[in-house]
Protein backbone atom coordinates (compact mmCIF):
# COMPACT_ATOMS: atom_id res chain seq x y z
CA UNK A 1 0.00 0.00 0.00
CA UNK A 2 3.10 2.28 1.03
CA UNK A 3 4.01 1.57 -2.43
CA UNK A 4 1.32 2.42 -4.64
CA UNK A 5 0.56 5.89 -2.32
CA UNK A 6 4.01 6.97 -3.49
CA UNK A 7 3.47 5.98 -7.19
CA UNK A 8 0.60 8.37 -6.81
CA UNK A 9 3.17 11.42 -5.78
CA UNK A 10 5.38 13.22 -8.26
CA UNK A 11 8.17 13.54 -5.46
CA UNK A 12 7.46 10.87 -2.81
CA UNK A 13 10.59 12.03 -0.33
CA UNK A 14 8.96 15.40 -0.05
CA UNK A 15 5.99 16.36 1.83
CA UNK A 16 5.22 19.28 -0.68
CA UNK A 17 5.15 17.03 -3.93
CA UNK A 18 1.88 17.14 -5.94
CA UNK A 19 0.08 13.97 -6.95
CA UNK A 20 0.92 12.93 -10.44
CA UNK A 21 -2.18 13.55 -12.94
CA UNK A 22 -4.48 11.30 -13.42
CA UNK A 23 -4.48 8.84 -16.25
CA UNK A 24 -6.45 7.62 -18.82
CA UNK A 25 -6.90 3.53 -19.18
CA UNK A 26 -3.99 2.40 -21.42
CA UNK A 27 -6.59 2.65 -24.67
CA UNK A 28 -7.68 6.03 -23.95
CA UNK A 29 -4.29 6.94 -23.28
CA UNK A 30 -2.75 5.37 -26.72
CA UNK A 31 -5.78 7.33 -28.57
CA UNK A 32 -5.37 10.34 -27.33
CA UNK A 33 -1.63 10.92 -27.52
CA UNK A 34 -1.24 9.02 -30.80
CA UNK A 35 -4.11 11.45 -32.06
CA UNK A 36 -1.91 14.54 -30.35
CA UNK A 37 1.48 13.23 -31.69
CA UNK A 38 0.09 12.82 -35.37
CA UNK A 39 -1.14 16.31 -35.13
CA UNK A 40 2.00 17.94 -34.18
CA UNK A 41 3.43 15.71 -36.99
CA UNK A 42 1.22 17.30 -39.72
CA UNK A 43 1.14 20.73 -38.50
CA UNK A 44 5.32 20.57 -38.69
CA UNK A 45 5.87 18.66 -42.15
CA UNK A 46 2.64 20.86 -43.87
CA UNK A 47 3.84 24.47 -42.19
CA UNK A 48 7.33 23.40 -43.11
CA UNK A 49 6.13 23.22 -46.75
CA UNK A 50 4.74 26.21 -46.65
CA UNK A 51 7.89 27.57 -45.59
CA UNK A 52 9.91 26.22 -48.28
CA UNK A 53 7.69 26.72 -51.14
CA UNK A 54 7.15 30.63 -50.22
CA UNK A 55 11.00 31.36 -49.51
CA UNK A 56 12.18 28.88 -52.54
CA UNK A 57 10.47 29.97 -55.46
CA UNK A 58 11.11 33.37 -56.83
CA UNK A 59 7.08 33.56 -58.14
CA UNK A 60 6.28 33.66 -54.80
CA UNK A 61 8.26 36.30 -53.48
CA UNK A 62 5.04 38.90 -52.51
CA UNK A 63 3.87 41.01 -49.95
CA UNK A 64 1.18 38.57 -49.25
CA UNK A 65 2.97 35.48 -49.23
CA UNK A 66 5.50 37.09 -47.06
CA UNK A 67 2.87 37.72 -44.29
CA UNK A 68 1.77 33.64 -44.98
CA UNK A 69 5.18 32.60 -44.61
CA UNK A 70 5.32 34.68 -41.10
CA UNK A 71 2.43 33.12 -40.04
CA UNK A 72 3.56 29.51 -40.99
CA UNK A 73 6.57 30.21 -38.91
CA UNK A 74 4.57 30.29 -36.16
CA UNK A 75 2.07 27.44 -37.32
CA UNK A 76 5.80 25.89 -37.46
CA UNK A 77 6.73 26.06 -34.02
CA UNK A 78 3.53 25.20 -32.62
CA UNK A 79 4.04 21.66 -34.38
CA UNK A 80 7.58 20.96 -33.42
CA UNK A 81 7.44 22.42 -29.43
CA UNK A 82 4.29 23.07 -28.27
CA UNK A 83 1.79 20.59 -29.03
CA UNK A 84 4.33 18.02 -28.22
CA UNK A 85 5.70 19.79 -24.39
CA UNK A 86 1.79 20.62 -23.66
CA UNK A 87 1.15 16.73 -24.51
CA UNK A 88 3.80 15.31 -21.76
CA UNK A 89 3.21 18.42 -19.19
CA UNK A 90 -0.62 16.82 -19.34
CA UNK A 91 0.18 13.76 -17.88
CA UNK A 92 3.74 13.84 -16.37
CA UNK A 93 5.10 16.13 -13.61
CA UNK A 94 7.38 19.20 -13.75
CA UNK A 95 10.70 18.26 -12.87
CA UNK A 96 12.29 21.38 -14.21
CA UNK A 97 12.93 24.42 -12.33
CA UNK A 98 9.95 27.06 -11.88
CA UNK A 99 12.11 29.77 -13.77
CA UNK A 100 12.09 27.23 -17.05
CA UNK A 101 8.29 26.86 -16.23
CA UNK A 102 7.72 30.42 -17.09
CA UNK A 103 10.51 30.58 -19.77
CA UNK A 104 8.58 27.85 -21.40
CA UNK A 105 5.11 29.56 -20.97
CA UNK A 106 6.81 32.48 -23.07
CA UNK A 107 7.23 30.83 -26.23
CA UNK A 108 3.54 29.90 -27.05
CA UNK A 109 1.86 33.10 -25.83
CA UNK A 110 4.10 34.72 -28.43
CA UNK A 111 3.38 32.19 -30.91
CA UNK A 112 -0.16 33.01 -30.11
CA UNK A 113 0.10 36.89 -30.38
CA UNK A 114 2.26 36.33 -33.54
CA UNK A 115 -0.55 34.42 -35.42
CA UNK A 116 -3.08 37.02 -34.26
CA UNK A 117 -0.85 40.08 -35.37
CA UNK A 118 -0.08 37.96 -38.99
CA UNK A 119 -3.87 37.82 -39.22
CA UNK A 120 -3.96 41.53 -38.62
CA UNK A 121 -1.59 42.31 -41.45
CA UNK A 122 -3.37 39.63 -43.87
CA UNK A 123 -6.73 41.43 -43.48
CA UNK A 124 -5.06 44.97 -43.86
CA UNK A 125 -3.23 43.22 -46.96
CA UNK A 126 -6.63 42.40 -48.66
CA UNK A 127 -8.34 45.43 -47.50
CA UNK A 128 -5.29 47.74 -49.28
CA UNK A 129 -5.98 45.63 -52.42
CA UNK A 130 -9.68 45.42 -53.10
CA UNK A 131 -10.56 48.66 -51.82
CA UNK A 132 -6.99 51.00 -52.89
CA UNK A 133 -5.85 49.12 -55.95
CA UNK A 134 -4.59 51.62 -57.69
CA UNK A 135 -2.47 52.34 -54.52
CA UNK A 136 -1.67 48.55 -53.72
CA UNK A 137 1.27 48.11 -55.58
CA UNK A 138 3.21 51.34 -53.30
CA UNK A 139 1.71 50.80 -50.22
CA UNK A 140 1.79 47.04 -49.77
CA UNK A 141 5.75 46.62 -51.24
CA UNK A 142 8.22 43.65 -50.02
CA UNK A 143 9.78 46.24 -47.88
CA UNK A 144 7.13 47.01 -46.15
CA UNK A 145 5.59 43.84 -45.41
CA UNK A 146 8.77 42.82 -43.98
CA UNK A 147 8.87 45.55 -41.71
CA UNK A 148 5.37 45.03 -40.68
CA UNK A 149 6.25 41.27 -39.96
CA UNK A 150 9.16 42.70 -37.58
CA UNK A 151 7.09 44.93 -35.54
CA UNK A 152 4.23 41.98 -35.60
CA UNK A 153 7.10 39.73 -33.68
CA UNK A 154 8.74 42.23 -31.55
CA UNK A 155 5.53 43.66 -30.49
CA UNK A 156 4.83 39.87 -29.65
CA UNK A 157 7.38 39.14 -27.01
CA UNK A 158 7.21 42.96 -26.04
CA UNK A 159 3.66 42.12 -24.55
CA UNK A 160 4.22 38.70 -23.63
CA UNK A 161 7.28 40.54 -21.36
CA UNK A 162 5.07 42.59 -19.95
CA UNK A 163 1.78 40.26 -19.47
CA UNK A 164 4.32 37.48 -17.88
CA UNK A 165 6.06 40.37 -15.95
CA UNK A 166 5.24 38.99 -12.33
CA UNK A 167 6.08 34.95 -13.16
CA UNK A 168 9.52 36.55 -14.12
CA UNK A 169 10.55 38.35 -11.29
CA UNK A 170 8.66 35.87 -8.73
CA UNK A 171 8.68 32.38 -10.28
CA UNK A 172 5.78 29.83 -9.02
CA UNK A 173 4.10 32.41 -7.48
CA UNK A 174 1.04 30.28 -8.77
CA UNK A 175 2.37 26.86 -7.87
CA UNK A 176 0.46 24.95 -4.75
CA UNK A 177 3.21 21.96 -5.07
CA UNK A 178 6.40 20.31 -6.06
CA UNK A 179 5.46 19.27 -9.54
CA UNK A 180 3.30 21.49 -11.30
CA UNK A 181 4.03 24.11 -13.83
CA UNK A 182 1.11 26.80 -13.29
CA UNK A 183 1.38 30.26 -14.07
CA UNK A 184 -1.77 32.72 -14.21
CA UNK A 185 -1.71 35.61 -16.46
CA UNK A 186 -4.35 38.68 -16.60
CA UNK A 187 -6.96 37.20 -18.50
CA UNK A 188 -8.95 40.29 -19.15
CA UNK A 189 -6.14 42.07 -20.37
CA UNK A 190 -4.80 38.80 -22.51
CA UNK A 191 -8.91 38.96 -24.03
CA UNK A 192 -8.91 42.84 -24.91
CA UNK A 193 -4.97 42.77 -26.64
CA UNK A 194 -5.26 39.46 -28.16
CA UNK A 195 -8.87 38.97 -29.58
CA UNK A 196 -11.30 41.41 -29.11
CA UNK A 197 -9.56 44.40 -30.51
CA UNK A 198 -7.07 42.35 -33.63
CA UNK A 199 -10.63 40.42 -34.20
CA UNK A 200 -12.38 43.83 -34.41
CA UNK A 201 -9.84 45.15 -37.09
CA UNK A 202 -10.24 41.98 -38.91
CA UNK A 203 -13.73 41.66 -38.72
CA UNK A 204 -14.08 45.41 -40.40
CA UNK A 205 -11.44 45.58 -42.66
CA UNK A 206 -13.29 42.40 -43.60
CA UNK A 207 -16.91 43.75 -44.29
CA UNK A 208 -15.12 46.60 -46.12
CA UNK A 209 -13.49 44.11 -48.61
CA UNK A 210 -16.55 41.68 -49.34
CA UNK A 211 -18.66 44.88 -49.59
CA UNK A 212 -16.49 46.64 -52.06
CA UNK A 213 -16.04 42.84 -53.64
CA UNK A 214 -19.31 42.49 -54.40
CA UNK A 215 -19.68 45.82 -55.79
CA UNK A 216 -16.96 45.39 -58.32
CA UNK A 217 -18.12 42.14 -59.29
CA UNK A 218 -21.43 43.80 -60.44
CA UNK A 219 -19.63 46.43 -62.13
CA UNK A 220 -17.33 43.76 -64.23
CA UNK A 221 -20.08 42.09 -65.44
CA UNK A 222 -21.55 45.20 -67.11
CA UNK A 223 -18.35 46.20 -68.73
CA UNK A 224 -17.02 42.36 -70.11
CA UNK A 225 -17.04 43.43 -73.49
CA UNK A 226 -13.95 45.87 -73.59
CA UNK A 227 -11.04 44.13 -74.33
CA UNK A 228 -8.86 46.20 -71.98
CA UNK A 229 -11.52 45.78 -69.58
CA UNK A 230 -11.10 42.00 -70.04
CA UNK A 231 -7.67 42.44 -68.40
CA UNK A 232 -8.07 44.56 -65.76
CA UNK A 233 -11.45 42.22 -64.81
CA UNK A 234 -9.22 39.28 -64.88
CA UNK A 235 -6.51 41.16 -62.40
CA UNK A 236 -9.75 42.33 -60.18
CA UNK A 237 -11.21 39.05 -59.84
CA UNK A 238 -8.00 37.08 -58.76
CA UNK A 239 -7.67 40.12 -55.81
CA UNK A 240 -11.01 38.92 -55.31
CA UNK A 241 -10.25 35.18 -55.50
CA UNK A 242 -7.47 36.00 -53.00
CA UNK A 243 -9.87 37.84 -50.31
CA UNK A 244 -12.15 34.93 -50.52
CA UNK A 245 -9.31 32.61 -49.70
CA UNK A 246 -7.95 34.28 -47.18
CA UNK A 247 -11.05 35.41 -45.73
CA UNK A 248 -11.56 30.98 -44.83
CA UNK A 249 -8.33 31.21 -42.86
CA UNK A 250 -9.48 34.06 -41.17
CA UNK A 251 -12.93 32.40 -40.46
CA UNK A 252 -11.32 29.29 -39.40
CA UNK A 253 -9.07 31.49 -37.11
CA UNK A 254 -12.03 32.97 -35.25
CA UNK A 255 -13.51 29.26 -34.81
CA UNK A 256 -9.96 28.14 -33.07
CA UNK A 257 -9.35 31.03 -31.12
CA UNK A 258 -12.88 32.00 -30.10
CA UNK A 259 -13.65 28.74 -27.24
CA UNK A 260 -10.00 30.11 -25.58
CA UNK A 261 -10.87 33.27 -25.42
CA UNK A 262 -14.57 33.40 -24.19
CA UNK A 263 -13.42 31.13 -21.41
CA UNK A 264 -11.35 34.38 -19.96
CA UNK A 265 -14.57 36.04 -19.72
CA UNK A 266 -15.30 33.48 -17.08
CA UNK A 267 -12.82 35.52 -14.68
CA UNK A 268 -9.66 37.75 -14.55
CA UNK A 269 -7.31 35.47 -14.22
CA UNK A 270 -6.53 32.49 -16.28
CA UNK A 271 -4.57 29.43 -14.60
CA UNK A 272 -1.71 28.83 -17.51
CA UNK A 273 -1.13 24.99 -17.50
CA UNK A 274 -4.94 23.65 -15.96
CA UNK A 275 -6.36 21.02 -17.50
CA UNK A 276 -9.36 23.27 -19.08
CA UNK A 277 -7.12 25.42 -20.13
CA UNK A 278 -4.91 22.95 -22.06
CA UNK A 279 -7.63 21.95 -23.20
CA UNK A 280 -8.75 24.85 -24.79
CA UNK A 281 -5.01 25.66 -26.10
CA UNK A 282 -4.79 22.32 -27.96
CA UNK A 283 -8.03 22.92 -29.99
CA UNK A 284 -6.87 26.53 -31.00
CA UNK A 285 -3.47 25.21 -31.63
CA UNK A 286 -5.16 22.64 -34.22
CA UNK A 287 -5.48 26.28 -36.35
CA UNK A 288 -2.04 25.37 -36.72
CA UNK A 289 -2.70 22.12 -38.40
CA UNK A 290 -5.76 23.22 -40.38
CA UNK A 291 -3.75 26.59 -42.77
CA UNK A 292 -1.61 24.51 -44.77
CA UNK A 293 -4.84 22.52 -45.41
CA UNK A 294 -6.33 25.22 -46.60
CA UNK A 295 -3.30 26.54 -48.72
CA UNK A 296 -3.09 23.00 -50.52
CA UNK A 297 -7.28 23.41 -50.99
CA UNK A 298 -7.64 26.55 -51.99
CA UNK A 299 -4.01 27.83 -53.63
CA UNK A 300 -2.90 25.61 -56.82
CA UNK A 301 0.70 26.80 -56.49
CA UNK A 302 0.90 24.94 -53.04
CA UNK A 303 0.02 22.01 -54.50
CA UNK A 304 2.48 22.46 -57.65
CA UNK A 305 5.34 23.62 -54.68
CA UNK A 306 4.67 20.22 -52.93
CA UNK A 307 4.73 18.32 -55.34
CA UNK A 308 8.17 20.00 -56.87
CA UNK A 309 9.45 20.07 -53.15
CA UNK A 310 8.44 15.94 -52.55
CA UNK A 311 10.43 15.04 -55.90
CA UNK A 312 13.52 17.08 -54.24
CA UNK A 313 13.08 18.88 -58.17
CA UNK A 314 14.09 21.85 -56.30
CA UNK A 315 17.36 21.02 -56.17
CA UNK A 316 17.46 21.16 -59.63
CA UNK A 317 19.70 24.51 -60.78
CA UNK A 318 17.48 27.29 -61.81
CA UNK A 319 14.76 25.50 -59.67
CA UNK A 320 13.99 29.04 -58.08
CA UNK A 321 12.85 30.86 -61.46
CA UNK A 322 10.07 27.97 -61.95
CA UNK A 323 6.62 28.92 -63.03
CA UNK A 324 4.68 27.99 -60.42
CA UNK A 325 1.52 30.36 -60.28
Amino acid sequence: MEAEAEEEFCFPHLNSSCRKPSTHTQTQATIIYSLLNLTALLTTVLNLLVIIAISHFRQLHSSTNFILLSLAVSDFFVGIVVIPVESLMSRTCWVLSDLVCVVYFVVPITLVSASVGNMVLISVDRYVAICDPMRYQTKMTVKVSGISIAVCWLGSLLYTNCLMYENIVEPGRDTSCRGECFISVSGEADLVIVFIIPVSIIVVLYLRVFVVAVTQARAMRRHVNNQQNVVTITARKSEIKAAKNLGVVVVVFLICYSPYYCMSLTGGELLIGSPTEMLMSFWMYFNSTLNPVIYALFYPWFRKAIKLIVTLKILKPGSRDTNIL
